[in-house]
């Protein structure tokens, strides 16, 4: 009966004391789930508008660029800070002597984001897709990109071989472009045929997860790329299209980071305690006409519609210090910028004489404009509106039609509009990024949204890309300027600097020169 009694004492001892371990477990098991649960690191980012696209072949626009460039990746990409050139997908590449053959060594044991092979095939598909016969024009940067493309080689499965029809000075700057240039994967090309564009598919360090269109679209780290991995586990970018509102979610720490920022909120977000990034800006903000039609396919009216703008007055009341006038189709600090050149200066008595020469005192036109901010035009269609009361100053009557810039893209693809709204960030660094927005060549395209054409500025292109870089090249950028200077196919307004804001709480945040969003070295704390 005593042995009985221990023995049951001793089993319930046991019980008890495996109840006890469990929970142990169960609290350690939670404890640790939790202390993971609270190491990741969401990092959401606000901008004005969704992207037109995930297809780096099908879209031209910086919303679209921002995701891409954290999805995607080229042969080459630019260093952090400028747009120095460094190996990416490529690990060395060599010109030949006559400057028509690039010879590409890939690196090895990549993958894209759906398990495939990144290799030499991928980087010919990627290419040939946007070349004669298989390139559309719903392809803008196609042209642009690989237009002096011959055809690409494969040489062995990690070498492959890019031969141009004649040389061309931008080349290698371009193929570390976000747009056009970046290697998609074949296989999901195959797989999702025209619903790639919403299904995107890189080697880059962030995967594509969703796009809640009109509100966000998530991205997760990729936990096998093959360099150092994001800091973050997730990178939400959010569409918010006002200003303020994007200001008022950062400083209620609903956002993170937020792009787009308008000067009048400068002052309250610092009085936040949050960090605003302001520096120089490689972009162009300008007003085009749309050359191919009346009324502006007449130079002298797109002259006396100059002459009515006060740039000066203008960048001061809009910009507030953020932005400074240009004079140019490029900022001044690019190579071969023409300092000698000025749009036709602020004249509204010249203005109206003009349009009564010209039988166009009573004047109605059309501007169409974007409404959300843009990195070059921070305030919207705002801008569109002060220009709209200087014309009525001098008899011109302009109505103004706003457009979310999803569609404002596809107005301006077709033709409507006889005054629009634009501008342009360097993909690059190099002059002919700019300047080839004035390319005939360009129109289909749409990256020429001036429809404007001009055979002389078209040789001095030509000839400019098949020039070394060096004083010979700029000067014939330089007499290009002086042609667009007199025949105005645009209105240049003014060069902004790149500005966004941020939580103390985000580390390593910086914009590239060339106006896209590097996620990978970004932290949260």
């Amino acid at each position: 009966m005593k042995k009985k009694i221990i023995s049951v004492v001793l089993t319930s001892v046991f019980v008890v004391s495996s109840l006890f371990v469990g929970c142990g477990n169960k609290s350690n098991k939670k404890a640790d789930g939790a202390k993971a649960q609270k190491a990741e690191k969401t990092l959401v980012f606000a901008q004005g508008a969704d992207p037109r696209g995930l297809d780096p072949a099908f879209v031209d626009d910086g919303e679209s660029a921002k995701i891409i460039a954290n999805v995607y990746e080229g042969l080459l990409k630019y260093k952090s800070n400028s747009t120095e050139l460094e190996p990416c997908l490529a690990t060395e590449w060599k010109i030949s002597p006559d400057g028509k053959e690039y010879t590409f060594k890939l690196r090895q044991g990549v993958k894209f984001h759906d398990g495939t092979d990144f290799n030499a095939e991928a980087v010919k598909f990627s290419i040939d897709r946007q070349l004669p016969p298989k390139r559309t024009e719903d392809m803008p940067y196609a042209s642009f990109t690989f237009g002096p493309v011959d055809k690409v080689e494969v040489v062995d499965p990690y070498t492959v071989k890019i031969l141009l029809k004649e040389p061309y000075t931008p080349f290698l700057a371009n193929l570390a472009m976000c747009l056009a240039a970046p290697i998609v994967s074949p296989a999901a090309v195959q797989k999702y045929g025209d619903k790639f564009i919403e299904n995107p598919v890189g080697t880059g360090v962030f995967k594509f997860v969703k796009w809640d269109r009109g509100q966000s679209i998530v991205l997760e780290r990729n936990e096998e790329y093959w360099g150092e991995k994001a800091k973050v586990n997730k990178a939400v970018f959010k569409f918010t299209k006002e200003n303020s509102v994007r200001a008022s979610e950062l400083m209620a720490g609903q956002v993170d980071i937020i792009d787009g920022v308008d000067p009048n909120d400068v002052a309250q977000l610092e009085k936040s305690g949050l960090n605003v990034l302001k520096q120089p800006g490689m972009n162009i903000n300008y007003m085009a006409f749309n050359c191919s039609r009346p009324p502006f396919d007449n130079a002298k009216l797109r002259e006396a519609i100059s002459y009515a703008i006060d740039r000066e007055e203008l960048v001061k009341f809009l910009y507030q210090g953020y932005s400074e006038v240009a004079n140019s189709q490029m900022p001044s600090f690019i190579p071969g910028f023409n300092d000698k050149v000025k749009p036709y200066e602020y004249n509204p008595e010249k203005a109206k004489a003009m349009l009564k020469e010209l039988g166009k005192e009573n004047l109605e036109i059309k501007m169409i404009v974007y409404s959300n901010p843009r990195p070059y035009n921070p305030v919207g269609q705002k801008l569109a509106e002060a220009i709209q009361g200087y014309l009525l100053k001098v008899g011109v009557k302009a109505t103004v039609e706003p457009y979310t810039w999803t569609e404002y893209k596809e107005k301006t693809k077709q033709g409507e509009g006889d005054i629009m709204f634009y501008g342009w960030t360097g993909d690059n660094g190099d002059p002919d990024n700019f300047l080839s927005l004035l390319d005939s060549n360009e129109i289909a395209s749409s990256l020429n949204a001036a429809k404007y054409k001009n055979d002389k500025v078209d040789e001095l292109l030509a000839e400019a890309r098949k020039t070394p870089n060096g004083e010979e090249r700029n000067k014939l950028y330089k007499d290009i300027q002086d042609i667009l200077a007199k025949d105005a196919p645009w209105l240049p307004i003014s060069s902004a600097k790149s500005m966004a804001a941020y939580s103390s709480k985000i580390k390593g945040f910086t914009y590239h020169p060339t106006g896209v969003i590097f996620l990978k070295n970004v932290d949260k704390e």
